[in-house]
């Protein structure tokens, strides 16, 4: 599985094959539903505490980035005139994508430092 790939399915960094998250994104048991170590290849995610700190930049940036790309998309298809329209718009998508963005970007904070080992896919 490709880097991009894992972590879109938030998959462990160092084995990409076991899941982060016992629970998906979008679902009610719970969002923050962290595994405590890799299902597949035992690999601990929480290496010290309050570890996922870092992971706020990473969600602050992706949710710039999806601010712009939407702003961008609005003008293109003609919607980016009123501000308002264009607030909402952006608000409504970045409230519908931060369960996903939450997880995703301790995926990807994870994976600055849980570096991939094609051993352990055994």
């Amino acid at each position: 599985m490709s880097y991009i790939n894992s972590l879109l399915q938030l998959r462990c960094p160092k084995c990409r094959r076991g899941k982060m998250f016992s629970h998906k994104p979008y679902s009610f048991k719970g969002i923050s539903s962290l595994n405590k170590s890799c299902p597949h290849c035992e690999t601990l995610f929480q290496l010290e505490p309050w570890f996922f700190y870092g992971a706020m930049y990473v969600s602050y940036a992706l949710g710039v980035a999806v601010a712009v790309a939407v702003y961008v998309l609005l003008v293109l298809f003609g919607f980016g005139k009123s501000v308002l329209t264009s607030f909402l718009i952006i608000t409504g998508i970045i409230i519908l994508i931060s369960p996903y963005v939450y997880q995703l970007s301790k995926a990807i904070w994870a994976s600055f430092f849980i570096l991939y080992d094609p051993k352990k896919l055994g």
